[in-house]
């Protein structure tokens, strides 16, 4: 079983990225949250990793802390999801949404994750209930709060980087991300708003 991985990313194109280890390139997949925290392409990087072994093919997971690892091994073992669900629940609902979802039995929400119908969601409520302590919930949540912080963080700097190659001054190109208050956005997102905003404030 490969547990970790430790080498340098050569490639990342959500859900799949590439790492180099030892001359060797191995092919993961992995859940949003992970890419939001990914070093930039060339940077060494330490993963966990979960295989699933298949007639047709050996697929390896990545994840970058324990308890997004452990959510994913406990998310396959309930029927009807299997490893393309799970990193669908893991990129598309927060964690601490996720917990009070299946906490208060809410199919509805669950149902939005694309991929999940009402009786998958069902299984998961019964099935995810019981099986971890409010400790591991908390861990949970404390982790996607630190992706959402990272992510946000990588996009404002692609932003920034992007609006200098328009020929802005890096002080000019930072001001002008911090006027938008958007770094949770995408980095295009950001851009259009930090354009706009400084477009309507040389017309007043």
């Amino acid at each position: 079983m490969i547990a970790i991985l430790q080498g340098l990313l050569i490639e990342k194109k959500p859900p799949r990225l590439v790492l180099d280890v030892h001359g060797v390139g191995y092919e993961l997949l992995a859940p949003m949250p992970t890419f939001y925290q990914l070093p930039p392409i060339g940077q060494a990087v330490t993963v966990l990793t979960h295989l699933i072994v298949r007639e047709d093919a050996h697929t390896l997971y990545a994840f970058l802390n324990e308890q997004d690892r452990r959510l994913f091994q406990e998310l396959i073992k309930v029927s009807g999801v299997g490893a393309r669900t799970a990193l669908a629940i893991l990129s598309g609902i927060e964690t601490l949404e996720f917990r009070t979802c299946i906490l208060s039995g809410d199919v509805a929400s669950i149902t939005r994750v694309p991929g999940i119908g009402a009786k998958t969601a069902e299984r998961l409520i019964v099935e995810m209930k019981n099986r971890f302590d409010d400790e591991f919930w908390s861990s949970l949540s404390d982790e996607g709060k630190m992706a959402a912080r990272s992510g946000a963080s990588e996009h404002a700097r692609e932003a920034e980087q992007a609006l200098q190659a328009l020929g802005y001054k890096a002080a000019d190109a930072k001001r002008m991300i911090k006027n938008v208050g958007q770094s949770a956005a995408s980095p295009e997102e950001i851009i259009r708003l930090a354009l706009r905003h400084s477009w309507s404030s040389k017309k007043r």
